[in-house]
This record gives C-alpha cells, sequence and structure tokens, in this order.
C-alpha cells in the first residue's frame, strides 16, 4: 500500500513532483515485462483493441521508443496495477481531489538506441475535459539511468502557463526545445532532473510538469507503466472535443450527456470509499490466472 509522507505531499506541491522508490513490487515488475512482451506482439487478452497503439513488433521502427495507451482494456495484468486504489488515492491525494479516475495509461518501452520522447505538459492535452487537469504515476520496470532515456522533469514548472502542444513527440532531433521556450516566456532557466530509480519505483507529477526524455544510450531496456487520471468529478466539455486528444477519447462522449463513463474511466478511488464496480474483478481474474 502507498503511504505518502506529510514531506512528500509538500514536494509534490512545491515542485510538481514527488519521487517514490518502491510503488510496485518484484513480482508485479516480472508480471508487467511480460505483459508488454504480449502487447507489443498484438496478443491482447482481453479481446479489446487499446486505444492507441503506436508500435508493434512486425512493423514497428527499431530506433523508435514503443507506445500503447490504455494497456489495460486489453491485458488483465496492466490492469491489476493502473487500477489499483491506492494509486488511485494517492493521486487523489497530491492533487487536491475528492477522487480519481483513470483517463489513460501509457505502456512505454525504450529499447536500447531509441530515440527521445518531447517535453510537453500533460494537461495542454485534455482541454476536453472539466476540469481541464491530469496527475500521474510514472512506474519504472527496469532501473533507470541518466543515460538509458529515463524520465526527466524540471521542478516547478508546474506554475508556468499550459501551453498548447508543440513539435514532434514521438522521436524529435530537439526533444527539450518546447520546454526551453516556454521557460524563456516564463523568464525562468529551467534545471533538468532524472528520474533515477529501482525497478518499481518512479514518481507522482502534477499535469502542468514539464517532462520528456532523451535518447536511450545505454544498454538494457527502460520500460515504463504510467496512469494518468483526472478528478473523479470531471466531465466532458464538448466544445473542445477536437482538441488534444480529444478526437480519440471523444468516442466515449455520450449523446446529449457530458458525464465520463466509468467502463472507460473507471472511478480509482474516492474520499466516501467508491470504486467503479467490476474493476476489482478484472484485478481478481489475474490473481488467479496467475494461481
Amino acid at each position: 500500500m502507498i503511504e505518502l509522507s506529510r514531506d512528500q505531499i509538500a514536494a509534490f506541491q512545491d515542485h510538481g513532483f514527488v519521487v517514490v522508490d518502491k510503488l510496485i513490487d518484484g513480482d508485479a515488475v516480472l508480471a508487467a515485462r511480460g505483459a508488454f512482451d504480449r502487447l507489443f506482439r498484438g496478443e491482447f487478452e482481453r479481446g479489446v483493441l487499446p486505444d492507441e497503439v503506436n508500435w508493434q513488433e512486425d512493423t514497428g521502427r527499431t530506433d523508435m521508443t514503443r507506445q500503447i495507451c490504455n494497456g489495460w482494456k486489453a491485458d488483465r495484468t496492466i490492469a491489476a496495477i493502473v487500477l489499483r486504489e491506492d494509486i488511485g488515492r494517492a493521486i487523489a491525494q497530491l492533487a487536491g481531489w475528492p477522487g480519481s479516475r483513470i483517463m489513460q495509461d501509457n505502456v512505454i518501452w525504450k529499447p536500447p538506441g531509441a530515440r527521445p520522447l518531447g517535453y510537453h505538459q500533460d494537461d495542454a492535452y485534455i482541454s476536453w475535459v472539466s476540469p481541464a487537469r491530469m496527475a500521474s504515476c510514472w512506474i519504472a520496470l527496469d532501473d533507470t539511468t541518466a543515460a538509458g532515456g529515463t524520465m526527466e522533469v524540471v521542478p516547478g514548472s508546474h506554475r508556468w502557463a499550459v501551453e498548447e502542444p508543440s513539435g514532434l513527440f514521438h522521436g524529435p532531433e530537439d526533444y527539450q526545445r518546447a520546454m526551453r521556450e516556454a521557460a524563456a516566456r516564463a523568464g525562468i532557466i529551467p534545471r533538468v532532473e532524472h528520474v533515477v530509480v529501482p525497478a518499481g519505483g518512479g514518481l507522482f507529477h502534477h499535469g502542468g510538469t514539464w517532462h520528456g526524455s532523451g535518447m536511450n544510450n545505454g544498454d538494457r531496456p527502460r520500460r515504463a507503466l504510467v496512469v494518468h487520471a483526472l478528478s473523479s468529478e470531471a466531465r466532458f466539455r464538448r466544445e473542445n472535443i477536437a482538441r488534444g486528444n480529444g478526437p480519440i477519447y471523444g468516442r466515449y462522449l455520450r449523446l446529449g450527456d457530458d458525464t465520463m463513463d466509468e467502463s472507460y474511466f473507471p472511478v480509482l478511488w474516492t474520499e466516501d470509499g467508491r470504486r467503479t464496480m467490476g474493476i476489482d474483478g478484472i484485478m481478481s481474474e489475474t490473481l488467479a490466472q496467475s494461481a
């Protein structure tokens, strides 16, 4: 169970992120790696295609970082991690929300030699929901190093203005450019920190925090699983549905109703003890299969 201290909560508020050495245990790390192998081979055990599939074994470029979004819908092992109640509670606690719901997960695999992921703010992609604010939990599945293309964050950048996304996300030549330009507009000289943690560790970060990752110049893969959450009270903002990644997730917009369907954006935790009915069943199925 993840229990955050007052110092960790204060660090999140001050810096826009907080690093945690252990978010999941070794067994969960190994299970998640196996799920990564399945997903990038195109094996979706639940019979459901993830919302975004940016790389597959037979067709993907070897120099690009592999990414799938909402692997939890396709694989029970991924669901057993990203739908955890304690992760949802920690995110809500840090963000100051009455509860949290999953917006999407990211299944990210950066093999040796893979190109960077461009710096960005997560909140820049979600103007199609209200409140348009995200908070995330990034979980390393391999020991990370600065040379190995680990995640980079800019302390205090959650206080800058949220800007429209610009430049390439996958494999840009200058992966820090958008962040440097934003810092210049804010009159700030940015400081970059590399997230160096053991497998199973990671960080929580604010949706306004600038982050990205460089090329993997190491000799081993850098895999990570990310939980991107919204407030449990978030709703669609249909006038902005064509912006950011709204065209992808707008498929779940109901006719004449702006509520977010919990079948696709399940509630992980609320302060009154509520979770979406059925998501614990997905996790129970995973445990039964393992047994």
